[in-house]
Order: C-alpha cells, then sequence, then structure tokens
C-alpha cells in the first residue's frame, strides 16, 4: 500500500527515531509499503520517518549507470537501526533531492565513502562499505532517522537564499496532512 509521505515542515523529520525493537509482520508490511511508495514516486530511498514512522529504518533501491543508455534497477536494501561506523576524509559533491522536499535540487558535499552496519529483514547484522552516490544515498536516508535533512547540509549563504523556497514548500504541502 502506498503511504502518505511527510513533506517539509512535518515534525516527524526533525526528531531522532526510536530503534525497531523487533523484526516481525508490522515491520515486513512497513518495508513492503516503503519500498511501494518509494516506487511510485521514483525515489532511491526511503526513510521511516518520510512516512511517519519514527523507527530507526530506512530502505534504498539504488539504479546503476552501465553507460550513458543503459540503467540497471536497484536492488531493494532494508537497513534496520543502522549506525555509520566510518568514513572517508575525502569528500565528493552530488545534487540531491529528497522526496519530502519536492522540486528541490541541490549540491550536497558528503564523505566519498562510507561504512554503515545495520541489519536485514532477516535479522542478520551486517556491516558494509558505499561509495560515491551509494554512500550520498546511504547518509541522506541515515540523516533521516536523526532528524536531519539534506537542506541542513547546504553552506549558510545557499540556505539563506533557498529560505523561500522552503517556505512555500511547506506551505503547500502542510494541507497534505
Amino acid at each position: 500500500m502506498k503511504l502518505p509521505l511527510a513533506y517539509f515542515g512535518d515534525s516527524v523529520l526533525r526528531k531522532k527515531t526510536s530503534p525497531v525493537e523487533e523484526i516481525d509482520d508490522t515491520i515486513r508490511q512497513l518495508v513492503a509499503d516503503m519500498a511501494e511508495t518509494m516506487e511510485a514516486n521514483d525515489g532511491c530511498g526511503l526513510a521511516a520517518p518520510q512516512v511517519h514512522q519514527s523507527l530507526s529504518l530506512f530502505i534504498t533501491s539504488i539504479p546503476h549507470y552501465v553507460d550513458e543508455d543503459t540503467i540497471v534497477p536497484g536492488e531493494l536494501r532494508v537497513f534496520i537501526n543502522p549506525k555509520i561506523v566510518a568514513y572517508s576524509q575525502e569528500t565528493w559533491t552530488c545534487q540531491e533531492g529528497c522526496l519530502s522536499i519536492p522540486g528541490l535540487r541541490e549540491d550536497v558535499s558528503r564523505p566519498l565513502k562510507v561504512t554503515i552496519q545495520a541489519t536485514n529483514l532477516d535479522g542478520v547484522t551486517f556491516t558494509e562499505e558505499f561509495v560515491g552516490f551509494d554512500a550520498h544515498v546511504i547518509m541522506h536516508e541515515n540523516d533521516h532517522i536523526n532528524g536531519v535533512l539534506y537542506v541542513d547540509r547546504l553552506p549558510p549563504r545557499r540556505k539563506k537564499e533557498i529560505e523561500s523556497v522552503l517556505r512555500e514548500i511547506k506551505k503547500k504541502y502542510s494541507k497534505h496532512k
């Protein structure tokens, strides 16, 4: 079932989430619904707070470019109670968008590599390193479970320049509650 999104200005997006205590049918259904919601909105990542659930959980499905004309669809990945355990000093800047902040894309600088530890839907804990765009997506979604939005990572001057756009998004989507 497609779930309603939380948009910029919704308080759930600013809260630190609670850990998932048990992987049960409710969590499995939430993941399935989040996957449907992410796909329906052409996203490559979605965190539980974005669908009004204050839980430490996010999913990704990151497409990979074989060449300019060929894109391989991403595999659905589930990250329950994730923790970033390492990241590179080297950074990389790329354009980010967010399903909770529609119509806005900004260049964000983040570490080039990140290592994350999380639990999958089968209850198996894993540690994995991600690089480049994949690392950006992982860090973007991990920020959501800590109440941080990508616009918070912009230089202060740029953030000031887009304040009016953010106010408009908040105004437009606050009626979707």
